[in-house]
């Protein structure tokens, strides 16, 4: 360790959290984007200078150079949360896709930590060419697409039954599931205004109400609704702080879904939850498993309380 806690690394460390710092800044509260900067460029950044920087001046072995990354990480993310701009669930849900970056970056910096032919001036040349590189890719590549999730369940009763049920439910009782204990909204119960077309039907989450102004009203067989208002998708766990970062509010977006309900006995009926969304965080790959998981839980939850209030 004594090759690790130096001033020459302490300098190292200092001059990469600044750097990330200012990007995710400018990345976040300016252009608006949590994207390919934020979870790509900033951690490869993260992992690369500490080795780069430290190993002009001192010599570092292979797993020196992933230490010092590795630390520029824990300090990056106990400054996240000691300033309040992010919570501990989505920077553990980030972790794998950032220590990834971050081990590319590392490896890299260790590489060109002893060659003469890149020096800092250049290097910074090129950090701000890649940074607004990745800022302007972000900033235009916006979701276009709705994102359908489906979930299906079958249930011991008559599709009259589970219509009722479906249209309003009861309070459902606390969650098993492990995700809905890490501050992720979930579903309560559900009341609706009138009948037929035009109807509100409420949704109630830990967060707020979802506003489901009925849109296909095909009694027993299709419930159809769009989404008008809706809660934020979680409550951010902070140990030193309660927080609200700009990602709670909008880039998670449900536009509408529908209740499709099949008589496939007498006393069998399968009944299906299809919700359509957008999700304005990229990489959309990384984060579409995420949000698709945390949709079909909260489907699963709603519908297996129908299967069990219509059979019962």
């Amino acid at each position: 360790m004594n090759q690790i806690w130096n001033k020459t690394n302490y300098k190292s460390w200092i001059i990469t959290l600044v750097i990330v710092q200012v990007l995710g800044y400018i990345s976040i509260n300016y252009f608006g984007d949590y994207g390919w900067t934020v979870f790509f460029l900033i951690p490869i950044i993260l992992g690369f200078l500490p080795p780069f920087i430290s190993g002009r001046k001192i010599k570092i072995s292979k797993t020196d150079a992933y230490n010092l990354s590795f630390l520029a990480f824990i300090f990056a993310s106990l400054l996240l949360l000691i300033f309040a701009i992010e919570g501990l669930i989505c920077l553990l849900m980030a972790s794998p896709l950032l220590l990834l970056a971050g081990w590319i970056g590392s490896y890299f910096g260790y590489r060109l930590s002893g060659t003469k032919k890149l020096n800092p001036t250049n290097l910074t040349i090129i950090i701000l060419i890649l940074s607004f590189g990745f800022l302007g890719f972000d900033t235009i590549n916006k979701p276009e697409k709705l994102i359908p999730v489906t979930t299906k369940v079958k249930v011991n009763a008559p599709i009259e039954d589970v219509w009722k049920n479906v249209i309003t439910f009861d309070t459902i009782k606390e969650p098993e599931s492990w995700i809905f204990k890490t501050g992720i909204s979930y579903p309560t119960n559900a009341t609706i205004e009138g009948t037929g077309v035009g109807a509100i039907r409420y949704c109630n989450f830990t967060t707020g109400s979802f506003v489901e102004p009925i849109t296909t009203w095909n009694e027993p067989n299709l419930l159809q609704f769009d989404v008008k208002e809706q809660p934020i998708p979680m409550n951010e766990i902070n140990p030193f702080w309660d927080i609200h970062p700009p990602h709670l509010d909008g880039y998670f977006k449900s536009y509408k879904g529908q209740f499709k309900l099949t008589k496939e006995k007498d006393n069998v009926t399968i009944l299906e939850g299809t919700t359509w969304y957008k999700n304005d965080i990229y990489p959309e790959f990384y984060w579409k498993l995420w949000s698709d998981y945390i949709v079909h839980n909260i489907h699963n939850r709603v519908l297996e309380h129908i299967r069990k209030e219509s059979e019962n």
